[in-house]
């Protein structure tokens, strides 16, 4: 099982993080390992090595077909399945990462930096592209995203992200997260919805 994200897919995100309206010519993929899942409502530990670690909250699409070079006209056969994650960024080494040129993978690939939810079959809801979410901490919203304001469409995406990677069953796609994003701290209870249904439910240690 491998887990895929995509970065800067919201241009009110990327606004907030570089001060423009931004759409990358291409998705900006990046990568994280097995290790950085996180599930079943257990709890998410914050790293010793970063003094500022954000919550992204994404929608996540879980892949359910094999697949490789994928037309995007097809691409809603490969998945079955939708959640929402958390791609937790530990944002003081992004920031540093970024200036100097370097990799990622550190920043955002870190264990337990990938927490997800209970899957919601795509059957019961409405199109891939009209979908609500939001993430409450300790009671109150924080963040609120809605797929249609994607830059990249998940059907794009999954036809992009194929020509590079076999996607396999079981595979996870975030697909990027809206403005909005945060600190987490100790001791705070967050709740992740699809419309108004809980999928997601942890504390922070």
């Amino acid at each position: 099982m491998k887990i895929l994200a995509v970065g800067m897919n919201y241009a009110k995100h990327n606004k907030e993080l570089d001060g423009t309206l931004y759409k990358p010519e291409e998705p900006v993929i990046f990568a994280k390992p097995d290790s950085a899942l996180l599930k079943d409502g257990k709890p998410f530990f914050i790293p010793d090595f970063t003094k500022q670690c954000d919550y992204e909250t994404e929608l996540v699409i879980r892949i359910c077909r094999l697949g490789k070079n994928i037309a995007p006209r097809f691409a809603y056969r490969y998945y079955d399945a939708v959640t929402v994650g958390i791609d937790f960024t530990a944002r003081d080494l992004q920031r540093k990462f970024r200036k100097e040129g370097l990799p990622w993978e550190l920043c955002k690939g870190f264990d337990s930096s990938a927490a997800i939810g209970d899957f919601v079959s795509k059957e019961e809801l409405p199109d891939i592209q009209q979908i609500p979410f939001h993430l409450d901490i300790d009671g109150h919203t924080v963040q609120e995203g809605y797929s249609g304001d994607m830059l990249f469409a998940v059907d794009e995406l999954i036809a992009y992200v194929s020509r590079f990677y076999t996607l396999k069953i079981g595979d996870l796609l975030f697909t990027g997260t809206p403005s909005g994003v945060g600190p987490v701290a100790v001791g705070q209870h967050l709740q992740g919805y699809i419309q108004e249904r809980k999928v997601l439910d942890f504390n922070v240690r």
